[in-house]
């Protein structure tokens, strides 16, 4: 390591800063964040630093830098414009016995300021040691998706505990006691506002620690999204990554799938036409099963859980079993098509409503209102409507849509491997049959896909040169 990693105690101190400019205003603002004194030496100050001083969070002195400005401060930053004013900063203070960090030059640095995450009293850092400061931040950017800002309030809560947990385990049965607490489900009680249930949780377990901290089992029924890793929610990332065993589905992409914990036990449940591998009813059960068991069982499903999912009918069973469970919405598949293909699914021209629809078979026939459906300025979008696309089409048309009104089909959305098929609803059948199409797709219909052109902005990378471009 070319820098130790320590945290600085700076509350009440004085700290120098030597630059009154933008750069100078962020270290002033990290500053006062952990409670430091702050003075700022220089001949003019920038707008956010004179906010800064009419607040007066900070001291100023109108004045260039001289050595004897150093007068026993905790540390000093030396963030001017001027190479020589900041070099006579470090030398300064290098005789004088202080710490003192040179903006963006490591060489002149006793210690260097890393990207942070702060959940306080959680606090992380990410450091490059000065090489690339661009990357430390996206490092903490991808952290920051997997500590919660409830993070704080979870270190509060144990704080206020440690005591009377001190008084009644010993140091063995302490350890113990808060690895199982912290790999519970209290977390979730308090990053979920619950604190009530979460204090009587705790106590409860006090009472007999031996007998009641145990890891209770509990159902996690995520929605990953359209098939883009990004457009994951916080929250479902974090869940993924503290499940024991991960329940998923065929349209659950696999870079989705990916992002789940590396030793979690995998059951693929996936449903096709025509071939499932579990019923319903045993995908159900078997999360109940798992739960009793103590497991925590990430439910993972593709767009969000709760639209054409059947999210609602696996909770019930939980619920009447008493399983906790929690339910993340995710981006619907439609949704993501939409964005991704450039297609909005309301638009002031040309749709003032949208309506989603199953276009899966029942019993060789559609259970759907096509009247209803048929009606002009809306835009339709059919989940699972792929193996009867022409009866959808013909359906449309015979319930009054005119023939011309046009038709989409998007396949693998928000993936490297989308691709969209642009008609209308006499020649988009045929269209995909040419070209092989298979699920996962969305069907859309209505005005706004005449926008598809001018708004499409996602553009994939692995189309074939002799493929054609499909609009």
């Amino acid at each position: 390591m070319d820098f130790l990693p320590i945290f600085l105690k700076v509350r009440d101190q004085e700290c120098l800063i030597v630059g009154g400019g933008e750069v100078a205003a962020r270290k002033v603002e990290m500053l006062l964040k952990a409670g430091a004194r702050i003075k700022v030496l220089a001949p003019s100050l920038s707008s956010s630093m004179r906010l800064l001083l009419s607040e007066k969070k900070i001291t100023y002195v109108k004045a260039k830098f001289t050595k004897d400005c150093i007068n026993s401060q905790m540390l000093i930053y030396a963030a001017t414009d001027d190479i020589e004013t900041n070099r006579e900063v470090h030398a300064a203070a290098q005789e004088a016995g202080v710490l003192v960090n040179v903006v963006d030059t490591p060489r002149l640095c006793d210690f260097i300021t890393p990207s942070i995450i702060d959940r306080s009293p959680v606090v992380a850092a990410i450091s490059t040691g000065g090489a690339s400061p661009v990357l430390a931040r996206q490092i903490r950017a991808r952290l920051e998706s997997l500590i919660p800002a409830a993070y704080g309030k979870l270190a509060d809560f144990t704080a206020r505990f440690r005591d009377e947990v001190k008084r009644k385990l010993s140091k063995e049965q302490r350890a113990k006691f808060w690895e199982c607490l912290l790999n519970g489900h209290i977390p979730e009680l308090i990053f979920s506002g619950k604190m009530q249930e979460a204090e009587d949780e705790i106590s409860r377990a006090l009472e007999e620690p031996q007998k009641n901290c145990k890891i209770q089992g509990e159902v996690y029924l995520v929605g990953g999204g359209p098939g883009d890793p990004d457009l994951l929610t916080f929250r479902a990332l974090r869940l993924m990554q503290q499940a024991d065993v991960v329940v998923h589905d065929r349209l659950v992409a696999t870079a989705v799938l990916d992002l789940t914990r590396r030793d979690a036990q995998r059951i693929y449940v996936g449903k096709e036409s025509n071939n499932h591998t579990l019923p319903q009813e045993k995908i159900s059960q078997l999360m109940v099963n798992l739960a009793q068991e103590g497991k925590r069982v990430l439910r993972l499903k593709g767009g969000d859980p709760f639209i054409f999912g059947r999210g609602g009918e696996e909770i019930d069973l939980l619920a009447a079993n008493n399983i906790p469970f929690k339910v993340v919405p995710g981006i619907t598949a439609a949704a993501g098509m939409a964005s991704y293909a450039g297609i909005p699914l309301t638009h002031r021209d040309y749709a003032q409503s949208v309506t989603f629809a199953t276009g899966h078979l029942k019993d060789g026939s559609f259970d759907l209102d096509w009247q209803a459906l048929a009606k002009p300025n809306q835009t339709l979008v059919f989940y699972m409507g792929l193996k009867g696309l022409k009866a959808i089409c013909e359906k449309l048309i015979a319930n009054g849509l005119p023939a011309a009104t046009p038709a989409a089909l998007v396949q693998k959305a928000t993936t490297s491997e989308q691709r969209e098929f642009i008609g209308d609803l006499t020649n988009l059948p045929d269209l995909v049959e040419q070209h092989q199409v298979k699920p996962p797709t969305l069907i859309i219909v209505g005005g706004v896909i005449n926008l598809h052109k001018k708004l499409k902005w996602f553009e994939t990378t692995n189309r074939k040169e002799h493929e054609p471009r499909i609009f």
